[in-house]
């Protein structure tokens, strides 16, 4: 009996980790600031835990029968919590936060409930030192198969949803254990069988129903039909059409948040690429950090001279999706599959650095840096002088970086932080600005060892872009003009900070 305890203990453990881990996934993925959200996450459910362990002590009689009650409750609720959070973000979303936290303050009251039950009720059979190292052991143990097993199975093959009832149902099957062991020691066995039967239906029903679920939640939050769906070890992509069909009604979200609308995701593709492309003359090596959609790609290859392109993009999904589903290979115009190009999967910021150490590797003409607005602090150290020295080292003395830059009218400061960050490391900057509707007003920033020069022509065929009216980008206007801002340094990334502030203050 006192190994299946143990084992017992190892299954709660992994079970407590991962209702943890959904809740902060989650809460990244909608409310935004990955560690932010990682961290009250943790500390909310860790302070919830300690108030189980603390309240556990009230409990003295029927310890079997409570321990399978708490099993059942932590099952159900921590089980369906991921489900619940996402219908709740698409149909009610206001009290989100409010209930995302009470749920977890609910579980991990009941996590803090199971272990301090499953040593009393192993007390009998070990000596107290015994005790406590077997438990702590084993629950230290579920904790590191959990860890690593959630981003890199769980999620990417049975996504959150399932994830979390999987789990639900394992807990169910704690207390069905707990039920056979002691089912001469319970009072009311037929109403502790029930309720495990119940708990045990609803999950599976869950589980059976986690695609329709999902769809409901998404569909209703997107608007948009949902094409594609897909929770990776980085992000949640999900790629939306409209009813029509047409292939300029797809739009891209990623943690929910617009990357493009291909009606107009020209004007900003163009836009990024082409002032500094064409500005260089005759590039012949191009570097694309992030843009992992190909569209930056598509608008690189439009110059003969280009020999070869470097793509790092973090998530291999995304490199991959859009090289192989028909409808986004045709917005790319297949340039993920140019034989010019070529794909690496890894991160931008370590790429840099490794780069640095091959004696063969050449600097690049132009690199263009694609990545998501400084969201999060994940995201900020791309935009910080640490990463922005590894782009000069990589770039060519006459070489051209240009970074998309958020709005220089919702996040004005925001913006200039950026050109500061860029000034810090010894790069001469020219800032510019596009409109795309889908955006509002758009800011880039084009920097490099020389005084920025404006093309003559541009490629043919651009639908945005045209050689006479490209200096008008370049004009700002008094409620976009330079505002004062520090650097942001990866020891304080208070780009992040300002970018929150600036685009919380919309309605």
């Amino acid at each position: 009996m006192e190994l299946v305890l143990l084992a017992s203990v190892f299954v709660v453990a992994a079970c407590g980790l991962i209702y943890e881990l959904a809740a902060g996934t989650l809460a990244s993925y909608l409310l935004g600031d990955s560690v932010l959200q990682f961290s009250t996450i943790i500390g909310t459910y860790l302070f919830a835990m300690g108030v189980g362990s603390w309240l556990s002590r009230f409990l003295d009689y029927q310890l079997p029968a409570h321990f399978l009650r708490i099993e059942l409750l932590v099952g159900g609720v921590g089980g369906l919590m991921p489900a619940a959070l996402f219908l709740l973000s698409a149909y009610a979303p206001s009290p989100f936060r409010w209930v995302l936290y009470g749920m977890v303050w609910g579980v991990g009251v009941l996590v803090g409930l199971e272990i301090p039950l499953v040593m009393r009720l192993l007390t009998r059979q070990y000596a107290l030192k015994d005790l406590v190292s077997q438990v702590l052991t084993f629950d230290y143990l579920g904790a590191l198969v959990v860890a690593i097993a959630f981003p890199l199975l769980l999620v990417p093959y049975l996504g959150l949803i399932r994830t979390g009832l999987l789990f639900g149902l394992l807990n169910t099957a704690v207390a069905v254990l707990a039920l056979w062991l002691y089912r001469g020691q319970l009072i009311h066995l037929r109403a502790h069988v029930a309720a495990a039967a119940g708990t045990a239906v609803v999950l599976l029903a869950a589980f059976a129903g986690a695609d329709r679920i999902t769809s409901w939640a998404e569909d209703r939050f997107y608007a948009d039909h949902v094409i594609y769906a897909a929770t990776t070890p980085y992000q949640r992509i999900i790629i939306t059409q409209g009813h029509a069909g047409h292939d300029d009604s797809v739009r891209l979200f990623l943690n929910g948040n617009l990357q493009f609308y291909a009606h107009d995701e020209y004007r900003y593709h163009e836009s990024l690429v082409h002032p500094a492309m064409a500005g260089f003359g005759a590039p012949r090596r191009v570097l694309i950090l992030g843009g992992g959609d190909g569209m930056a790609a598509r608008e690189v290859l439009k110059y003969p001279s280009v020999e070869s392109v470097t793509e790092v993009e973090l998530d291999a999904n995304m490199t991959r999706l859009f090289s192989q589903q028909p409808l986004l290979r045709r917005l790319n115009h297949d340039s993920l599959l140019s034989p010019k190009l070529k794909v690496i999967n890894e991160d931008a910021f370590q790429w840099l650095q490794k780069r640095l150490d091959d004696p063969a590797a050449e600097p690049y003409d132009i690199i263009v840096i694609d990545f998501p607005d400084p969201s999060n602090f994940s995201i900020g150290k791309l935009y910080t002088t640490s990463f922005y020295a590894l782009v000069d080292r990589n770039l060519s003395a006459s070489g051209y970086a240009v970074v998309q830059t958020t709005s220089p009218l919702i996040a004005r400061k925001s913006y200039w932080t950026v050109a500061a960050t860029l000034e810090a490391v010894g790069l001469r900057i020219a800032p510019y600005h596009a409109h795309v509707p889908s955006f509002g007003e758009w800011g880039f920033i084009i920097a490099g060892h020389r005084p920025y020069h404006f093309p003559e022509t541009l490629p043919e065929g651009l639908r945005f872009l045209s050689a006479p009216t490209l200096p008008l980008l370049f004009d700002f206007p008094p409620d976009m003009s330079r505002v004062p801002a520090e650097p942001n340094r990866l020891s304080n990334q208070v780009l992040v900070q300002t970018f929150d502030a600036e685009w919380g203050q919309l309605p």
